[in-house]
């Protein structure tokens, strides 16, 4: 089976053209002649920007995703490829209406008439493992009905088995491929395209999104309606909006385009550093704006998480990157394992100064995070610094951010926008607020493990063996009687202490 993918895969790169973009490089231009003479069975027809979006939608969702990424990058591509990749976003071919109506009375057991006061079969988006329909409930909210295509399990399972068989190669043919661990790279997304074909488990994300920017000036998140929600379909609170790209008709409704790309990081970053779960697909197709001038979040099929060592540790990064000491970048990969013990941190340190000094003080139309990141690339390759492949994620929103930002206010200055927020959190984590908050999360604990105190020295007494029960016994109780009243001022100097610190931290 994975030996026909692979097969359908070259025949319509072959069939679209795409040997045309490897054999554009000199390096290849020996073979032109002898690939043309092969290929000329074909006939191209329509520009190389439209046949390769074509190519895309024709291999399916992983490609079509892998194209969505590369139309937010138009600082790397020419703008005519740029904006025909764009198209991927919410332009992918819908699947028949029947298919629509067989998933929906499968799901419910009922015809579609009965669950809906209205049903509208023709799709506002569809995507690469799913389109939106609108919709009325019964009681006459509107709604938006997310439906996964047919089939797509299959052809998502084929793709990762081919990902996974190119991991294997580069691990065996490159030198390099064993640090970059390719599997647990295809692993993670895998993981991540799996949580996607569950649309109760992207109900879910939502709805934890939505929680956590309860009554925020900056995002808004559709309600989730539970009772029409299964794995194979999504109902949720319709939104209207302006597309976020739609930068033209955005400033005519007057909306502050600096302030919206300012609060797009701000975004970013409270999802990253204070919840630690984000939205790792925020390409345009997938945010709209209101017309008080905040961000409606669509789609959450992929979400990200980051633990808090992660957190700590990469503000660490951030922060001593934004105030340029190259030195706590360098020790802080190596503490927290990222980079190998061994590494020489004048060395690192030296190095991380020649690739991000020269970015500082320049607005974001005159730098590129994708260019930055494939120089630090090489940095971690020759300082034997493995990927992690819980941020790969992280790299590519990071990714889908830079786009963002660039097509709404290219004089943004990310780092000027971004310092702010993470001194802000960092002095949260490390003052006396960090000590306020984990004594609150910590003093249900101790209600348990208090009172066992006294069995668990007992315990440890008697495995011991250095003396018998009694005469220990014996001598803790006229230890316990010299200094009863010592314990007694502990005890409320601890009480004294904690309610003061309760009392700061209200």
């Amino acid at each position: 089976m994975r030996l026909l993918r692979l097969i359908r895969i070259v025949w319509i790169a072959l069939r679209f053209g795409l040997d045309e973009f490897v054999l554009g490089h000199d390096r290849f231009r020996a073979i032109r002649r002898l690939v043309g003479a092969l290929t000329s069975w074909r006939k191209l027809e329509g520009s190389r920007p439209v046949r390769l979006r074509l190519a895309l939608e024709a291999l399916g969702p992983i490609f079509v995703k892998f194209g969505q990424l590369l139309s937010t990058r138009r600082d790397l591509l020419p703008p005519d490829l740029a904006d025909e990749l764009a198209k991927l976003q919410d332009q992918v071919p819908p699947f028949a209406s029947s298919k629509v109506r067989e998933t929906l009375e499968r799901t419910y057991q009922r015809p579609v008439e009965s669950v809906f006061q209205a049903f509208d079969f023709t799709p506002i988006a569809s995507a690469s493992v799913a389109q939106v329909h609108l919709a009325l409930l019964p009681d006459g909210r509107e709604v938006a009905v997310k439906i996964l295509r047919p089939g797509i399990h299959a052809i998502i399972a084929h793709d990762i088995a081919l990902l996974d068989d190119g991991a294997t190669l580069m691990r065996l043919l490159w030198r390099e491929g064993r640090r970059l661990k390719p599997h647990e790279v295809v692993a993670e997304f895998a993981k991540h395209l799996e949580d996607e074909l569950d649309l109760m488990r992207e109900a879910s994300s939502a709805s934890q999104l939505r929680r956590n920017f309860e009554d925020s000036p900056l995002l808004l998140v559709p309600e989730v309606h539970w009772d029409y929600c299964s794995v194979e379909v999504m109902v949720m609170e319709r939104m209207r909006g302006t597309p976020v790209s739609h930068v033209a008709e955005l400033r005519a409704q007057g909306i502050d385009i600096p302030h919206l790309a300012r609060a797009g990081v701000e975004i970013f970053f409270t999802q990253v550093f204070r919840d630690g779960f984000f939205h790792a697909d925020m390409h345009p197709g997938n945010i709209m704006v209101d017309r008080d001038g905040r961000y409606i979040a669509l789609d959450f099929g992929i979400m990200g998480t980051l633990s808090d060592t992660d957190k700590h540790y990469l503000a660490q990064n951030f922060l001593a990157f934004f105030h340029r000491d190259y030195k706590r970048v360098a020790e802080s990969h190596i503490e927290s394992g990222w980079a190998p013990k061994q590494t020489r941190v004048d060395e690192f340190e030296a190095a991380i100064r020649a690739v991000c000094e020269p970015v500082f003080d320049r607005p974001l139309k005159e730098i590129s995070l994708g260019k930055l990141l494939m120089r630090l690339f090489q940095t971690s390759r020759r300082f034997n610094i493995e990927v992690q492949p819980q941020l790969v994620l992280l790299q590519k929103t990071l990714l889908n951010i830079e786009g963002l930002g660039r097509d709404l206010d290219p004089e943004l200055d990310l780092w000027v926008s971004a310092k702010p927020y993470l001194e802000r959190w960092m002095s949260e984590q490390i003052g006396w607020r960090g000590l306020v908050r984990r004594v609150r999360q910590e003093a249900p604990n101790w209600g348990v493990w208090l009172p066992q105190v006294p069995r668990l020295v007992y315990r440890a007494l008697a495995e011991s063996g250095q003396e018998t029960i009694p005469v220990t016994l014996a001598r803790l109780a006229r230890e316990q009687r010299r200094q009863t009243w010592l314990l007694v001022l502990l005890v409320l100097l601890m009480a004294a202490s904690f309610a003061l610190l309760l009392q700061l931290g209200s």
